[in-house]
């Protein structure tokens, strides 16, 4: 999994909603990197390894991309916070390409 960190050029300056069963996060675009093929990001609270979750990315142009994954790991503590990991699976093409243009667009 390649990996590219968000930055403030212009790409991904919406905050990305996170949801879960019982969980719901509204993150900003410096607390996220977003891969070709999935999202890490820090949460306050802890997420079950292996848990489904759904994943709405705001882009630049006012569009969405909807994204269902598996959280494959989650580290930390209540004090620091935890460093979530999670994978996305069944995406459709244009989901796909949108990702990865939105995670490459980020190199200088």
């Amino acid at each position: 999994m390649s990996a590219r960190k968000i930055t403030s050029l212009g790409t991904l300056h919406q905050p990305v909603m996170v949801e879960a069963r019982q969980e719901r996060l509204s993150l900003s675009h410096e607390a996220v990197v977003i891969h070709k093929s999935g999202i890490e990001f820090r949460s306050p609270t802890p997420f079950t390894e292996w848990a489904e979750m759904t994943v709405e990315l705001k882009t630049p142009d006012n569009g969405r991309v909807n994204c269902t994954g598996v959280v494959i790991a989650c580290a930390g503590n209540k004090h620091a916070g935890y460093h979530v990991s999670m994978v996305f699976t069944n995406m459709s093409r244009l989901a796909q390409s949108r990702l990865t243009q939105m995670s490459s667009s980020t190199l200088g």
